[in-house]
């Protein structure tokens, strides 16, 4: 038996064990005091009330923010509403429209196929697709069809340098092509969308050229092809299930209904204008098109774990989707020459290059010097938004319902939580 001083022992360091502040691992993303990570709490908690300023003005319905350092959550606010005419609130668990912050999902399972060598990277992908064989060229200004110098690979449409468009950025002519077909169509398939893209021109020649595009949804149905399984039957049982991502699907499920946002844009006065009712939105029933650039939906929980995956160099919760050096590689720069800088539309972004399946910041962004070389990650229409900085180790997911995109909510956050990493301190002082 242990005398009594043994057992005062042991009482009195269970009580300081308990007593003491404890980092909560991200696999349950709760919260951790920022300065156990090497954060200071008085500047990151100015990233809510920034938030909360977007509400005021209507410029956003609510948001949903998450910042997680070296491996545990240190942020997770919500601000404002899902539902702003019935006052109902945006919380933790609010499952959104994500659309391209699909592709990143999408370009992990492609790798994981390559990694398993059923994917040549870069090979011509017309041996896996024959949709996509003796592809032509209507380049801008001029009028003849030319063939490609060379055949699409699955690098070019991971990077977007195929040549394909959407159809929506641009006014060329193929572009209007694209909107005639409506190539991306809810109601269709896969399948039908690659056979409305067999003999569309593209609009330059492979590699040529950054060009965002429906590459990621033909990436889909190379996915399905390759594995032999429906893309949304392939992210359940390879990325979804392993990573713990239970809202994340094409439709919202039956139990997340009621948890669902609605999207927003602004009317011709400037007010919030609801334009997909969560109760009646199509994101309610199960596409025909299981789009790999921009169907799923998602809680910025579910995708936390995501980026914690690729953060944590292809691993999470025990699970290892990636190779670490899968990982290094899909957010490394593929643009070289001309193809660079990443242009979307109109809008060149300066210092950002591509890998697959992410932005990577190359070289220092005009007006965005706190922004580090390195960076990755992407958004979504309705101005769902992740980023990456493995040089702080640093993870950020912020979900609102807006269109079109916000840049300016983006730009309004990032500095925040750059500026609360306590540079040159040891974490825990």
């Amino acid at each position: 038996m242990l005398s009594r001083s043994a057992r005062l022992l042991i009482s009195c360091s269970l009580l300081l064990l308990t007593g003491a502040p404890r980092l909560a691992p991200a696999d349950d993303l709760a919260v951790s005091r920022p300065e156990d990570v090497g954060m200071s709490s008085t500047a990151l908690g100015r990233v809510k009330p920034a938030l909360q300023k977007f509400v005021d003005e209507g410029k956003i319905p609510g948001a949903v923010v998450i910042v997680s350092r070296k491996g545990h959550t240190v942020l997770f606010e919500t601000v404002g509403w899902r539902d702003v005419a019935n006052q109902r609130p945006m919380e933790r668990d609010t499952v959104f429209r994500i659309y391209s912050m699909t592709k990143p999902i999408t370009s992990v399972a492609v790798m994981m196929l390559v990694e398993q060598g059923k994917i040549d990277l870069d090979a011509p992908v017309d041996q896996y697709l024959t949709e996509m064989r003796d592809r032509e060229v209507q380049e801008t200004g001029v009028a003849a069809l030319q063939p490609a110098r060379r055949p699409i690979t699955t690098r070019d449409l991971l990077r977007h340098t195929s040549g394909l468009t959407y159809g929506f950025f641009g006014d060329t002519e193929v572009d209007k092509k694209y909107r005639d077909a409506n190539i991306v169509a809810r109601d269709s398939s896969l399948g039908e969308m690659l056979t409305k893209l067999n003999g569309m021109p593209l609009v330059c020649h492979p590699g040529d050229r950054f060009c965002y595009s429906v590459s990621t949804d033909v990436l889909g149905r190379l996915v399905e092809i390759v594995s032999g399984e429906s893309l949304d039957q392939y992210f359940e049982r390879r990325i979804f299930r392993p990573l713990g991502m239970t809202d994340t699907a094409y439709h919202v499920r039956e139990s997340a209904v009621s948890r669902f946002a609605s999207n927003y844009n602004l009317n011709d006065a400037g007010k919030l204008r609801m334009i997909d009712a969560a109760e009646t939105s199509p994101y309610l029933r199960q596409p025909g098109l299981l789009s790999g650039g921009g169907g799923l939906v998602s809680t910025a929980s579910d995708y936390m774990r995501f980026c914690q995956m690729l953060a944590r160099h292809g691993e999470f919760g025990g699970k290892r989707l990636l190779r670490p050096e899968t990982v290094t590689v899909m957010t490394s720069n593929q643009l070289v020459g001309s193809a660079y800088p990443v242009t979307v539309g109109t809008d060149v972004r300066r210092g950002v290059g591509f890998g697959l399946g992410f932005y990577v910041v190359v070289e220092q962004i005009p007006g965005a010097d706190y922004v580090p070389r390195g960076e990755y990650g992407w958004d979504g229409a309705a101005s769902t938004h992740f980023w990456i900085s493995p040089a702080d180790d640093v993870q950020v997911v912020v979900h609102t319902q807006f269109m079109p995109f916000s840049l300016q909510l983006v730009n309004a956050v990032k500095p925040l939580v750059y500026a609360a990493i306590e540079r040159g301190r040891s974490p825990g002082e």
